[in-house]
């Protein structure tokens, strides 16, 4: 009803950012308001939380079978289909994985100029991949924001870390996969990006899925936020 940039619990604003369908709802739990069914989604996500926005119950959700589809700025925050719309949607979904991407508006812009911006975070991604292979932590810790986080952990702890880890290892090996890159919305010199992660070093093995907020610092991309998901 307010409008998009949530900050706060019953501020009836909808978030900007990257949020991932986490379970579905189906109409015989839900009231009427929410129609055929609802996908709650991930706010607050990690950026959220660093930046001290709070909440819960931000949903995809239909409409009551009275009605096609509800005015704009007429919910509490959520994001609100038709049933058709929702029902066609469904078919798309993996729980867990589909991302959603809120943004205030949507822009079109040129093939090639999208290839190139991909491309140069792409690049970005696999220079800081290859370094951390080297266990040259100065050239490591390069592909890092000052303002880096990851959890509690802040740039200082993180960075001794990574020299205490690389003086014990022989050799490193990282391996990137399913890699997607999305730009921050609202903001064009922040990139949101996420892949499995499979690293094997002299002494350690290890898989995970990783999220990594990346933020063009003169005129540089470096990693500002990194959570384990």
């Amino acid at each position: 009803k307010f409008g998009i940039g949530k900050n706060k619990e019953g501020d009836r604003r909808t978030p900007v950012g990257l949020y991932t369908i986490t379970s579905f709802k189906p109409d015989s739990e839900l009231e009427e308001l929410y129609g055929i069914g609802a996908y709650p989604l991930s706010y607050p996500n990690e950026w959220d939380v660093r930046n001290g926005r709070n909440g819960y119950g931000i949903w995809l959700h239909g409409v009551p079978r009275d009605t096609y589809a509800r005015p704009p700025k007429a919910s509490d925050g959520c994001v609100v289909l038709s049933n058709d719309d929702l029902k066609t949607l469904g078919r798309f979904i993996r729980i867990g994985q589909t991302p959603v991407l809120i943004a205030p508006s949507l822009t079109w812009v040129d093939a090639g100029s999208l290839a190139s911006a991909r491309d140069e975070l792409q690049q970005a991604v696999d220079e800081w991949r290859k370094d951390w292979e080297s266990r040259d932590t100065a050239r490591l810790l390069g592909h890092y924001s000052t303002d880096f986080q990851s959890g509690q952990q802040r740039y200082q702890e993180f960075a001794e870390s990574k020299r205490r880890v690389n003086a014990s290892k022989r050799w490193t090996k990282v391996d990137i996969q399913r890699l997607s890159i999305y730009r921050q919305p609202g903001d064009k010199d922040m990139a949101i990006v996420t892949f499995d992660q499979d690293y094997k070093s002299s002494n350690l093995n290890d898989q995970s899925r990783k999220r990594q907020y990346w933020q063009r610092e003169n005129g540089r991309w470096r990693i500002i936020q990194e959570t384990v998901l």
